[in-house]
């Protein structure tokens, strides 16, 4: 009989800020999938639940999590 595989462990690289813009990870992440996204929309709007879903394939994010990062980079604290 096999195990299931084992809850990813807390990274803290996942939260250390880069230096050369002061962004972490998770933060690259959503940036980079909603570029992309807005791209192969055509310059429309991305729904938020679209870029949520790709943003997961990136990185282990809850939804909550998401929810605040975004909320951060629209300047709604």
């Amino acid at each position: 009989m096999t195990r299931p595989p084992a809850p990813p462990a807390f990274d803290p690289l996942m939260e250390l800020p880069d230096v050369r813009d002061g962004l972490n990870r998770k933060q690259r992440a959503l940036l980079y999938c909603l570029q992309q996204t807005q791209q192969e929309m055509g310059g429309r709007n991305v729904p938020t639940i679209m870029l949520y879903g790709r943003v997961c394939e990136m990185v282990d994010i809850s939804q909550q999590e998401f929810q605040t990062i975004l909320n951060q980079m629209v300047g709604k604290i």
